[in-house]
């Protein structure tokens, strides 16, 4: 099977390959559609699904699949506050008929963090300037920093593509 990540980060297609072990996975730069830094989940899955669909047109390829990561609050759940602020990621799949969407984990950023990106400053250089890195989002990720190289970002976004191949992967759908 010949799947597209629409990402040129070697991270996502790392993810992407774990998942689809018996498969070739060619990275496709393709746009998400959405801003550098998405706020929110809606626009952090709406990220991941052009991508998906732009990955599957770039070429004959059997899936299109699409990573994004964002930050978003979950609303005073009870759980977080209102106001806490979260490394997201979402990923979708798609054949051109069917769709598959799901999330890997959330991270709460550090409150030091959060502030910088809710001034405006995307995470990725945040992370750079804090770590003294460069391309941090191309190697551990925000998710190795926060949990001490326990979880990287290839992890993280590995569980948030296998949620979103599910029909993919499953006779259950």
């Amino acid at each position: 099977m010949q799947i597209a990540v629409g990402s040129g980060n070697p991270v996502k297609r790392e993810a992407t390959a774990r998942v689809f072990a018996e498969s070739t996975v060619i990275a496709e730069s393709v746009p998400s559609g959405v801003a550098e830094q998405p706020m929110g989940h809606e626009e952090t899955k709406t990220g991941a699904r052009n991508r998906a669909d732009a990955a599957l047109g770039a070429d004959a390829y059997d899936l299109g699949v699409g990573i994004e990561g964002g930050v978003a609050t979950f609303g005073g759940s009870g759980v977080a506050d209102a106001d806490d602020l979260f490394l997201v990621m979402w990923a979708a799949v798609t054949d051109g008929k069917r769709w598959g969407v799901g999330a890997g984990p959330s991270l709460l950023l550090p409150d030091s963090i959060a502030a910088r990106v809710r001034t405006g400053e995307e995470l990725g250089p945040v992370m750079d300037d804090v770590l003294g890195e460069s391309n941090v989002a191309k190697k551990q990720g925000a998710a190795g920093a926060f949990t001490s190289g326990l979880m990287s970002r290839t992890d993280a976004l590995d569980a948030a593509v296998t949620a979103a191949a599910s029909p993919f992967l499953s006779e259950l759908y």
